[in-house]
């Protein structure tokens, strides 16, 4: 399941959710999951909050893309991507990445391929609006590239 959303969400409330309406005990022997939430800092300056965008019915089909590309690579059961967009503040969620597997080598690799890929080609863009230094006003940037997760 790929779901983007402009609301909060709680992470390992979505997780639990999902993982019981499954209805696969005993299939999966392996949960890897990953929460990226917001930092306050980036680049060196402090971060009060960011907007993210993204292109409706382009980001969801190419987040579907990843996961089947997962799923082709790997033996793994389910998976769940919840990604937010919209205004957030400092230590919001912003993306969970759950897989399930009979086995735990499959879980953390796709669960990895997945995340690593969202962030790096996925069709998301981050303004952050950083904090004022005392001769300059709060000001706006747009992230031009993420940070490597290897």
């Amino acid at each position: 399941m790929v779901k983007i959303t402009g609301i909060a969400f709680d992470p390992w409330e979505e997780l639990s959710s999902f993982q019981t309406a499954m209805k696969r005990e005993g299939e999966y022997g392996a949960c890897a999951n990953f929460v990226g939430t917001m930092r306050d800092m980036n680049e060196g300056d402090v971060v009060n909050g960011m907007f993210l965008e993204h292109y409706p019915g382009m980001t969801e089909k190419h987040l579907e893309k990843i996961v089947q590309a997962a799923k082709e690579q790997w033996d793994i059961l389910e998976t769940l991507v919840i990604h937010r967009v919209g205004e957030l503040l400092p230590n919001d969620p912003i993306v969970l990445v759950a897989v399930w597997s009979a086995h735990r080598k499959d879980a953390f690799e796709a669960s990895r391929f997945i995340m690593e890929d969202l962030k790096s080609k996925a069709p998301f863009w981050k303004k952050e609006s950083l904090e004022s230094t005392g001769q300059t006003a709060e000001k706006n940037r747009w992230v031009e590239k993420n940070t490597s997760g290897y």
